[in-house]
């Protein structure tokens, strides 16, 4: 017997995001659902073959996803909200496709359907489930809705199509489904204080019909996801745990459980974890290297320890010498056949493949690996314990050298940066003076009406835009050229903003590739690649930077476009800047410098972006802090010590404005209630986050709180093509007024526009500014 190799998930998107061209073509009307699914099936082939022949024995199915892995399983068990025209049985792509980004009312006559997804102009219809963010990772996922009485049924077998699918190819496949108690806990109970865990006792029948169903089908190992494992759970959510395995484990004797948990330790859940009725248990070596030692003393003889040694959320090629000398004692007490090597987590937030980045620095190349190489490191590890060291003699070498010259390279280090960090003092985090005497010079300045209008920052990136960039890039469209095309786009977004009567306008970004790449390519300390994308929800895809040494600032960054932008209005124009915190949990990060440490140095570049465009003449500078909760640590007692030094560097980042500069933030998808102090803390004068979905819910915890400063409650939700109604926005406005004062609201949407299109951009703005105008003839009315 051997050691064994596994991959708990796979990128979906395909290595030239050939997923998510398909789903916008489809969403576009240019394709049919039965070509969408062509193209996934194709994609689904080539990753099994492609782990397969990698040396994987452990190949994942049902790891692939159209849009989320968590409305795939709401899919599977049958919870679909009221009112989006499912009545039962299978769940087709029409209503898939709804629940992920809404459905538009008032479908044309010529429509191909109604639900079909795809876009059809402006009406009522229904919204998108609310979106938020899977653990501490910048991946969304979409919470399903339950209810007191949810009851559940099997509505979607894809996790056994799937399965079948890869054995007619020749790979067989462990089945990877997401966890019912880690279900259960993302949920949103749809009744305040209602508690989706009692619902655990109607849910567990559809597991066990899945579970049968694979084993019927020749399954011999399903993997289930219990990534709440790394959460603080309560005795009564352990309970519930032992309570699920139990059943799921007798119900279906002979085929063998893989719980896998995952981005951080099992902790105060370790006993419960390796007490479960389960064949196998998944350790996230990476975040919690101590679990290994906890866990050889408690593990019985027979349970398969699955060790997550590879980091599957980040970019650096490993030290296998040093990793084999922690594993070779393991292997030696616990046998080989009791050992299956694993990245830490799915590989779903790593980029897919180096070989395609021919154009980064051979130095810093060396020192990476992606999920192609990261599933060949985990082969030549397992190699080395199977027959012995010098079966891969070279690639441990090759793998040492690499370690060694990161470690020694001179451009890791930047001794400017460190001294001049080492003198930043403690009163260079705060504004000269508190909000309460800020708030009347900066109204002065500005002369806003009440309920003040704006948007987030970008506008639709279309495809001309894209072209333009790509032509550009390809040196096809001079500097000269470039520069003249996004001047005239930029002075049409601006007229447009003008026109619609916006209060408080945005250049619109059109230079910009993504809002945490641009300042990464002007700072230094940084790499970028062109293959490196990785999915955040849906088709929607990123490329993080790699963030691999020292940062500081060459030169001004946004200054010249702020300048040339606010040449064209005589109303404010806001400075678009991303956080530290931002740019830092958006990157894929150096391991060898504690990330405050990174994120301090971040920060005194963005202060001095920040004092440039205040020289410059901007009034209003709004530094995004898109991604700072995502970065709390999944342990509420570590918490503290993350927002202290995550507060400090946006403070570091903003307090050198004067009184009179407005500084503004944003904040994406988050539950603030628990972080609502640390966001005082942080000193903007006006925050702006995504609360259309949850109904203005979100508020809540700025209520609570006796936030002093100004808010913008998005009005409607950016990541859905439906334009809402005038009444529904206006109907926003006012669950917002109930909660806050009118004085402290802004009217803006959810968040950025770069992945709308005009005609529904426009729409909806003008929708916004009405509903605005609305709010402010009532409130006077009012008074």
């Amino acid at each position: 017997m051997t050691v064994t190799v596994a991959t708990l998930g796979f990128p979906r998107i395909g290595p030239r995001r050939e997923l998510k061209f398909a789903l916008e073509a489809h969403w576009a009307g240019k394709t049919d659902a039965q070509t969408l699914l062509e193209t996934a099936r194709g994609l689904r082939a080539a990753a099994w073959a492609r782990q397969a022949g990698l040396g994987v024995d452990h190949v994942p199915s049902n790891d692939f996803s159209l849009y989320d892995h968590v409305l795939d399983t709401a899919a599977m068990v049958g919870a679909i909200p009221a009112g989006y025209g499912w009545s039962g049985g299978p769940v087709d792509t029409a209503t898939y496709f709804a629940l992920a980004r809404g459905r538009q009312g008032a479908e044309p006559a010529d429509a191909c359907g109604p639900g079909c997804g795809h876009d059809h102009g402006a009406g009522g219809g229904l919204p998108a489930l609310e979106m938020t963010k899977w653990f501490d990772t910048n991946y969304h996922y979409l919470a399903p809705q339950l209810s007191p009485g949810q009851t559940f049924a099997l509505a979607s077998t894809k996790p056994v199509d799937e399965f079948l699918e890869a054995r007619a190819l020749g790979v067989p496949t462990r089945p990877v489904l997401l966890g019912p108690i880690t279900f259960l806990k993302l949920a949103k109970a749809q009744d305040e204080g209602f508690s989706a865990l009692s619902l655990l006792g109607g849910l567990l029948p559809v597991y066990v019909e899945v579970l049968q169903r694979l084993a019927a089908a020749g399954a011999d190992w399903v993997q289930i996801d219990e990534p709440c494992l790394a959460l603080d759970l309560t005795p009564f959510e352990r309970g519930e745990l032992r309570r699920a395995y139990g059943v799921l484990t007798h119900s279906v004797p002979g085929l063998r459980l893989m719980l896998t948990g995952y981005f951080g330790g099992y902790g105060d859940n370790l006993s419960t974890a390796v007490n479960l009725p389960v064949d196998g248990l998944h350790l996230d070596l990476v975040r919690a290297p101590e679990d290994l030692d906890r866990i050889l003393p408690l593990a019985r003889e027979s349970l398969v320890l699955s060790l997550g040694v590879i980091d599957g959320r980040n970019v650096w090629r490993a030290d296998l010498p040093a990793l084999l000398d922690r594993l070779e004692p393991v292997v030696a007490r616990r046998g080989a056949a009791r050992i299956v090597l694993a990245p830490s987590c799915s590989l779903l937030h790593a980029p897919i493949d180096l070989d395609l980045e021919t154009g980064v620095d051979p130095e810093i190349r060396q020192w990476l690996a992606f999920g192609i190489q990261k599933i060949a490191e985990l082969a030549v590890l397992a190699k080395a314990l199977n027959q012995g060291r010098d079966a891969v003699a070279a690639e441990l070498e090759a793998s040492r050298v690499a370690a060694q010259a990161r470690r020694t390279s001179p451009r890791i280090h930047d001794a400017a940066v460190a001294a001049r960090l080492a003198a930043a003092t403690p009163a260079m985090a705060s504004r000269a003076s508190a909000y309460d005497r800020r708030r009347p010079l900066q109204d002065r300045r500005l002369g806003l009406p009440p309920l003040p209008t704006t948007t987030i920052g970008s506008f639709p990136q279309t495809e001309a835009v894209r072209k333009a960039r790509s032509a550009h890039g390809r040196g096809e469209l001079s500097d000269a050229d470039y520069e003249g095309f996004l001047r005239a786009e930029t002075a049409r977004a601006v007229a447009w903003q003008e026109e619609a009567g916006l209060d408080v306008l945005v250049h619109g970004e059109f230079e910009r590739n993504d809002m945490v790449q641009y300042f990464g390519e002007q700072l230094s300390g940084f790499a970028f690649t062109k293959h490196g994308w990785v999915q955040s929800y849906g088709s929607r895809c990123v490329r993080p930077p790699i963030l691999y040494g020292d940062v500081s600032r060459p030169a001004p960054m946004t200054v010249a476009w702020w300048r040339y932008a606010q040449g064209l209005t005589a109303r404010p124009m806001k400075g678009m800047l991303t956080g530290p915190v931002t740019i830092l949990n958006w990157s894929f990060v150096r391991d060898d410098l504690p990330r405050e440490q990174a994120c301090r140095q971040i920060a005194l570049a963005i202060r001095d972006e920040v004092l440039d465009l205040e020289a410059a003449g901007a009034q209003v500078i709004q530094i995004d802090e898109a991604a700072l909760r995502e970065g709390l640590p999944l342990r509420r007692g570590d918490w503290d010590a993350y927002l202290a030094w995550a507060v400090e560097s946006f403070r570091l980042a903003a307090a050198g404005a004067a009184d009179h500069t407005q500084i503004h933030t944003h904040m994406c998808y988050s539950e603030f209630n628990d972080i609502i102090a640390a966001i005082g803390a942080m000193d903007a004068d006006v925050i702006s986050i995504e609360t259309a979905r949850s109904r203005m819910e979100l508020l809540d915890a700025f209520v609570g709180y006796a936030y002093p400063a100004q808010i913008g409650p998005g009005v409607y939700d950016i990541h859905s093509p439906r334009v809402p109604a005038v009444e529904e926005m206006t109907a926003l406005l006012a669950a917002a007024s109930e909660r806050l004062a009118g004085e402290q609201l802004w009217v803006n949407p959810d968040c950025g526009l770069k992945t709308r299109k005009w005609p529904e951009t426009q729409a909806a703005v003008a929708n916004m500014v009405e509903a605005a105008r609305r709010a402010r003839a009532l409130s006077g009315a009012l008074a």
